[in-house]
């Protein structure tokens, strides 16, 4: 087959209008083409990881047969999983853990509609992942096809840009390649996240194409406008304020950690925002929202701030409840890329919108604020206390005993990426475990889906190349996981299971709510026999005594270990802010329970 030539026209990043804010564009970085194959796969390969793409996910099928052939000879990286779910939670964990845009690939029907959760928590997260998935052939359509996937037999939205996808297109010509590269280029390269979604009819997966695009990449770096920035430093110098950090400022940490110190400000973070300042400095007040402090509200209650300046969270349901004790006496200054974050969690409350880039903007407020000798302050009452229980010498293993070794054996004994599953797990880690740097914590507590952290785990070590942990529940772990994934891969990936044989945050939560628990209880499982069923390693772990070395044995094995935990069902987790909510919301038997 002859060498295809690449055609002279240039993918660009579209310049965004944006207002009050200056675009500056960095090196263009050019990826020529030495793939000889000419068809659409191939040339959708190229594109692909010109873009920086080196890890694919996914479960091979019949209509996507020949671009799995493909994938196979490229140079992106094939991970057979064992369920679509679980392929776009790791593709989601490997673009945090490597910045590196991840694809996700599916073939008809169940195929597709089984990874729209782990979609949809890539959407919502941020993350840039590019879904590619087969399409009945046109000849095919309505004389009812096996596992028949177009637009008018899926659900609505999966081949269209909207909630689920912020680019979808469906190739049914080749040379439409072009315009798909330039698309997906543009989208890579903006700030913030990117789901893509391209979809390839069976038959034109091989077709051929005459020429495969050239890709460069432009990258935007914004940044504001003088005189905003000379507006904000004015209202920041003029009254004591606070800082609310979350997890699209953690690009930024070393100059918030700058601005905190020259100014004295108190910082909260995030459940997400973990780590981006550090949680044993004395300017720290702790975490909000979901698995936070009380004496984050306590604090603000007594030293009400005049503004809050909030970096990169939304501020939404699981980082703020919406509890105006939060809020400043003035305003919210609100710095966000997304024009309509600022001021959508608290609509009521007075905000100073910024549409910047974080890091930029943050850069830019430091060359304003005058410089200052270090404040001497210490807002920190850290849960020392409370992750130092007495020793039980029995079972069943208390959470708080767990956390207390997490941080030894993990966080503190070594670099690993520690992530929590949704329930239990991610409120008690969120409550205790200290992180004093950034990007070694994630958590999902918008979709907040089981089984995230259980798939996404695989994702990320693969992506980092090392060690990653994920804490989570046996609900979880029955519900999706990847173990036999990681074992035919050889990821060092760990799984800490709070086994308890229930739905604990359910059945606490219920009871909570007046009610009694309904279908909550699990039958016994033993978690490290069914991973060394798969390939995998595990201990089973019944007294507190034996965390540390089963928790050691774990971090130094090479491959894929998971720790079965017996935990104490009769204890419930750090989350009762969120059962008042749903009181709230009407969740409740009867709304007067709240008082």
């Amino acid at each position: 087959m002859p060498i295809a030539r690449e055609s002279e026209a240039t993918v660009h990043v579209a310049e965004l209008r944006r207002p009050r804010m200056e675009l500056r564009r960095t090196a263009v970085r050019e990826f020529p083409s030495t793939d000889p194959a000419t068809d659409v796969s191939f040339g959708l390969l190229h594109v692909l990881r010109s873009l920086g793409v080196e890890l694919a996910f996914g479960l091979t099928g019949g209509a996507l047969a020949y671009f799995c052939h493909a994938l196979g000879q490229s140079a992106i990286r094939m991970i057979h999983c064992r369920h679509e779910g679980g392929a776009a939670f790791a593709a989601t964990e490997a673009f945090f853990a490597s910045g590196k845009p991840t694809v996700v690939y599916t073939t008809t029907g169940p195929g597709l509609t089984n990874a729209i959760t782990g979609l949809l928590a890539a959407r919502t997260e941020g993350a840039k992942v590019i879904v590619i998935s087969a399409v009945t052939p046109a000849a095919a359509r309505g004389r009812g096809a096996c596992q028949e996937s177009t637009m008018n037999s899926m659900l609505p939205g999966l081949y269209t840009a909207g909630p689920l996808f912020d680019y979808a297109v469906m190739m049914e010509n080749p040379n439409e390649l072009a315009t798909v590269a330039a698309r997906l280029a543009a989208g890579v390269s903006r700030p913030g996240g990117f789901v893509a979604h391209v979809a390839i009819p069976t038959d034109i997966q091989s077709a051929k194409v005459a020429e495969l695009p050239k890709v460069s990449l432009k990258v935007a770096a914004t940044g504001c406008d003088p005189e905003l920035l000379d507006e904000c430093a004015a209202k920041l110098t003029s009254a004591p304020f606070a800082i609310w950090v979350g997890f699209g400022a953690r690009e930024a940490a070393d100059s918030i950690r700058t601005l905190a110190e020259r100014t004295g400000a108190p910082v909260m973070c995030s459940p997400r925002g973990k780590g981006i300042f550090p949680e044993n400095h004395p300017q720290f007040l702790g975490v909000t929202g979901m698995g936070g402090h009380q004496h984050v509200t306590d604090y603000l209650a007594q030293h009400r701030p005049a503004h809050i300046l909030v970096l990169g969270t939304r501020l939404g349901e699981p980082t703020s409840y919406w509890d105006e004790k939060l809020l400043p006496t003035e305003a919210l200054i609100h710095v966000d890329i997304d024009p309509d974050v600022p001021g959508s969690a608290y609509p009521r409350a007075p905000t100073y919108a910024v549409q910047a880039e974080i890091g930029a903007f943050v850069k830019g407020l430091l060359e304003r604020m005058p410089e200052r000798p270090p404040a001497e302050t210490d807002h920190n009452v850290a849960p020392v206390s409370v992750i130092q229980p007495k020793p039980r010498t029995a079972g069943p293993v208390r959470a708080a005993a767990l956390m207390k070794a997490l941080q030894r054996q993990v966080v503190d004994a070594t670099d690993a990426l520690v992530l929590a599953e949704a329930g239990n797990a991610f409120a008690w880690t969120n409550h205790l475990l200290r992180f004093d740097v950034p990007k070694r914590y994630r958590v999902s507590v918008g979709t907040g889906s089981m089984g995230h952290a259980t798939t996404g785990v695989v994702g990320a070590a693969l992506a980092r190349k090392g060690k990653a942990v994920a804490v989570v529940g046996d609900g979880s772990m029955l519900m999706n996981s990847e173990v036999s994934t990681a074992v035919a891969c050889r990821v060092p990936a760990v799984w800490v299971v709070m086994n308890d044989s229930r739905y604990g945050m359910v059945e606490h939560g219920m009871r909570a709510l007046g009610m009694a628990p309904s279908a909550t209880d699990i039958p016994v499982t033993d978690f490290a026999m069914n991973a060394r069923s798969m390939g995998a390693d595990g201990i089973r772990v019944e007294r507190e005594e034996d965390l540390d070395a089963a928790l050691a044995q774990a971090m130094a094995a090479e491959g894929p270990f998971v720790v079965d935990v017996r935990t104490d069902a009769t204890e419930a987790g750090p989350w009762i802010k969120r059962i008042e909510n749903l009181i709230l919301q009407g969740a409740s038997r009867s709304r007067k329970e709240l008082t």
